[in-house]
């Protein structure tokens, strides 16, 4: 897919900022002039989009914050444009219409003209590596306390009280395993 609509009128418009509505496979772009106006938009699929820009002028590029406007931002700084990520949540006030991908790139525009809104900074492949990290973690501990919950509520339910905490479950599940006198039926032991 690519797409390409060029405004009448505006062909002497030169194109200084340049809004993308990144997605997993299409992408929208919309290329204004100084005063703001969209003087072009584009449609376009992962790989022509990975090309649009490399052998273009330096533009002012402006995205939302999201999973991999990061990447795209160190891509575009290496070519020589100037990158601003917009936090999702701020943006979305400015898009006009319905949400639509064509609507969110013109709403990405209004945003970056607007001057309000505190940019993301692009963050360094290290420091998105260290918050993955981060989140697997997270992630880790979610499960390990989702699992603990589990077996105290399985022993609660034949009498077998167990303290809370990650550190005392173990001695706890052991010595009710090994107690006869409990309830606990022996499919469960």
């Amino acid at each position: 897919m690519h797409a390409t609509t060029k405004f009448a009128g505006n062909e002497s418009s030169v194109a200084v900022t340049l809004a993308v509505d990144l997605a997993k496979d299409v992408f929208e772009l919309a290329f204004a002039d100084a005063a703001g106006r969209i003087v072009e938009r584009k449609r376009l699929k992962r790989g022509p989009f990975a090309q649009c820009l490399v052998n273009r002028a330096p533009l002012s590029i402006v995205m939302e914050a999201c999973g991999s406007a990061h990447a795209w931002a160190r891509r575009f700084m290496r070519l020589g444009h100037s990158v601003k990520l917009l936090p999702a949540q701020h943006v979305r006030p400015y898009v006009r219409r319905n949400k639509t991908d064509r609507a969110d790139a013109a709403g990405l525009l209004e945003a970056a003209r607007c001057g309000d809104i505190r940019p993301v900074p692009v963050k360094t492949t290290g420091q998105q590596g260290t918050q993955g990290l981060h989140r697997i973690r997270e992630h880790h501990k979610a499960e390990r306390t989702a699992a603990i919950n589990l077996v105290r509520g399985l022993l609660r339910e034949f009498g077998a009280a167990i303290p809370a905490g990650a550190d005392k479950i173990r001695p706890a599940v052991l010595a009710a395993l090994e107690d006869g006198d409990n309830d606990l039926p022996e499919q469960r032991r």
